[in-house]
């Protein structure tokens, strides 16, 4: 397999021991913290000169990271999830980045993780990015922000394969009989002549029906399969289906455009709308549990931000990442 464009093998990346590759990358997440404490970035410079490993460790990050296209590479997608990751959870997302810089896309398996596989998907969108699209048995697909999809479309079989994301699909009347599905890491939902949304989460998948009916297979427990109706709504794992709800149509709102809160945590609603944008958002553990109403566009973070600031008496503190990018935090007001 051909090196990606953003790939170019250097020296400062030859024979770098995966533990201090590793190790690195976790200084890079650590220096990404704002404000930067003097302490950190005295340790970070202290390990950079304890030993030549950790130098040329550095350097080819520092390589990767000047050739880097925004939005276009699997590093970033790797990166991103990694900030987004508790701390004490970072472990796997570490390892992929570390086969991403450091292994180039072909060592170590690398095709097996997640970021390689969005990078690599039939379909995919960016952070921020709807598309909507006509399948060829004329199903309707719209894949939502940082979403990525497989098709496996066969003779027997009309296979979707959600790697990550959500996406909202309406069956084709041209599919020749042939059973229509969305895969995901937890099992199966087969469509029954239907209009329905599939996200999947970590652990789990949610799938939500508007018409017609959805039959949820999870992949280790076939004989617990249940059938959702027209205006129900559950999540399920790999060895069970969850509670069936009434479906909440405010799911929906990201097909256009919005995100409708009702009485929604602010930490919560952060990280919603934090899937839309490549700023990070957070708030003070003051004000976390502040529940929020309203509708809000995914297109203008920062104009949810002041918005949000305003209405609840905030102050919203604009920062600036280490690797790039920027930060917003909502913290309670000086004044308040």
């Amino acid at each position: 397999m051909a090196h990606s464009s953003w790939y170019q093998p250097t020296a400062d990346a030859a024979d770098v021991p995966p533990q201090v590759a590793e190790r690195a990358l976790e200084w890079l997440l650590e220096l990404q913290t704002q404000p930067l404490a003097p302490s950190t970035l005295e340790a970070w410079e202290a390990w950079r000169s304890a030993h030549p490993d950790h130098e040329r460790a550095w350097r080819r990050i520092e390589s990767v990271r000047g050739r880097l296209q925004a939005l276009a590479s699997p590093v970033n997608a790797a990166l991103a999830q990694a900030a987004l990751t508790p701390s004490g959870n970072r472990r796997q997302v570490i390892k992929t980045l570390a086969l991403l810089v450091f292994g180039g896309g072909v060592a170590w398996g690398l095709t097996r993780s997640e970021p390689w596989q969005q990078w690599r998907a039939d379909l995919r969108t960016d952070i921020g990015q709807q598309r909507r699209l006509v399948l060829e048995d004329g199903s309707q697909l719209v894949l939502n922000t940082h979403s990525a999809v497989n098709l496996a479309f066969s003779a027997e079989e009309r296979r979707l394969r959600l790697i990550s994301g959500e996406l909202l699909v309406t069956t084709g009347k041209a599919g020749g009989g042939r059973p229509f599905l969305v895969e995901t890491a937890q099992g199966l939902a087969y469509a029954l002549g239907t209009r329905y949304a599939v996200r999947q989460r970590a652990g789990r998948t949610e799938v939500s029906v508007w018409e017609g009916a959805v039959r949820l297979v999870p992949r280790q427990a076939a004989q617990q399969a249940r059938v959702l109706q027209a205006g129900q709504q559950a999540a399920f794992s790999a060895q069970g289906v969850g509670d069936v709800t009434t479906a909440d149509e405010t799911r929906m709102a990201w097909t256009d455009g919005v995100i409708v809160a009702r009485g929604m945590r602010l930490d919560a609603f952060l990280a919603e709308l934090g899937r839309y944008t490549t700023d990070r958002l957070s708030c003070a553990p003051a004000v976390s549990g502040v529940r929020i109403s309203g509708s809000y566009p995914v297109a203008d973070s920062d104009a949810v931000i002041a918005t949000l600031a305003a209405a609840l008496g905030l102050q919203a503190q604009l920062r600036q990442r280490f690797w790039g990018g920027r930060q917003w935090y909502l913290a309670p007001s000086p004044d308040a």
